[in-house]
């Protein structure tokens, strides 16, 4: 068994972890304070090949591989969860859906852009009343002289609200079937497009440089060309790409557990208290020890489903399992760092406040823990269908 990561996904990481120290790093505070998404460092991205590395090489992209992508991520995520964040929506999401159901004309119009990270992109499933129920969306889409006409709204939408924002690939409701069951078609909305209104910035308790937005349909009217994959099919073909967005959003909890481990190391090697530094008391040790285990055991749960994917494996089991547990552990992580740090981890100058601010809504995004939970149980019971 090799634990090594490959040459090239090391040579990637170290890319990365340069572009952080040097592009992420010292601006990180100020952007989270004024709440804004750095347009001009993610072009930087994209300059340095880093926008699409999922997306196939004859559109732009790197064609990476989801181990080399996870190992960026430690990288971006360690430097700053609001960014990495972003770049996750766009990198997944936002990108995958084209990848995988795209026409050859919508590859080469709004996936090239994307991958050359030249715009970014968002993708609009959550509502004001539908959130882990996917299938329980109200927006809908009905057809009109060569298009559809979309109305309803999307809530806590990453990226449409930028300036360098392509637009948003929306699911909505088409119709129903004979059995009564619903349809449900995906459309890509450029950002523009007449009757679809961006709402103002919302404030979060954390990723504070994060654009994240509702967006309202009224009338907003798409030809069908703007339609991705096959109508009717569209709630199947995003589950057939949210496990990959599964794995991303582990790393970038991985990332942030790294992240807080590291600030608690480092502070208790410094901070002194009754003549000793923190690192000399069993306490904190035992802390760090249990930190440092649990992070290890969060890597090798996200590479694990991050070479399932890379090498054509079921992975939907390992992606639920590794994105339950790794934001779990940041959560932990971030929690016992600030104890460590103290007061000095209450004020809003250190960084690891900013971690620990960050890591609530890993256990929400991308399908909560309790749908990974439930994902996770139907897997394991249809192991034991057979009365084995």
């Amino acid at each position: 068994m090799d634990l090594d990561l490959p040459a090239e996904a090391l040579e990637l990481q170290g890319l990365c972890r340069d572009f952080a120290e040097k592009e992420i790093e010292p601006h990180a505070e100020s952007w989270s304070e004024e709440e804004r998404f750095p347009s001009d460092v993610f072009l930087k991205m994209g300059e340095l090949d880093l926008a699409g590395l999922l997306v196939p090489e004859e559109y732009g992209g790197a064609d990476a591989g989801y181990v080399a992508y996870v190992a960026a991520m430690e990288a971006i995520g360690h430097a700053d969860q609001s960014f990495a964040a972003a770049w996750n929506a766009h990198s997944t999401i936002a990108s995958l859906p084209l990848v995988a159901f795209g026409t050859e004309e919508q590859k080469q119009k709004w996936l090239t852009p994307l991958a050359k990270g030249t715009r970014i992109g968002a993708f609009g499933l959550t509502e004001p009343t539908a959130g882990s129920d996917a299938a329980g969306i109200r927006t809908n889409a009905r057809r009109d002289s060569g298009g559809w006409i979309i109305n309803g709204a999307k809530m806590f939408i990453t990226n449409a609200g930028t300036d360098i924002s392509l637009g948003v690939t929306v699911l909505a409701v088409t119709g129903t079937n004979d059995d009564g069951t619903k349809r449900y078609g995906t459309f890509f909305v450029p950002t523009g497009t007449e009757g679809y209104t961006v709402g103002r910035p919302l404030r979060k308790i954390g990723w504070h440089a994060m654009d994240t937005r509702e967006l309202v349909f009224s009338d907003c009217w798409v030809p069908d060309e703007n339609v991705i994959g096959i109508e009717g099919n569209g709630l199947r073909q995003f589950l057939d790409v949210l496990d990959g967005g599964r794995i991303s959003v582990a790393a970038l909890g991985l990332s942030l557990a790294q992240a807080a481990l590291d600030l608690a190391a480092v502070h208790a090697g410094q901070r002194e208290q009754f003549g000793r530094t923190l690192s000399q008391f069993q306490a904190v040790q035992h802390k760090l020890a249990d930190m440092a285990t649990e992070v290890d055991a969060a890597r090798s749960l996200v590479y694990r489903a991050a070479w399932l994917a890379d090498n054509g494996r079921p992975f939907s089991e390992a992606a639920a399992m590794a994105k339950l547990y790794a934001s779990e552990v940041a959560n932990r992580a971030a929690s016992a760092s600030v104890q460590i740090h103290g007061g000095y981890g209450y004020v809003r100058e250190s960084a690891i406040s900013r971690f620990y601010a960050d890591a609530k809504i890993l256990e929400i995004g991308e399908g909560t823990n309790e749908i990974q939970r439930n994902v996770i149980a139907r897997s394991v019971m249809g192991r034991y269908s057979t009365g084995r």
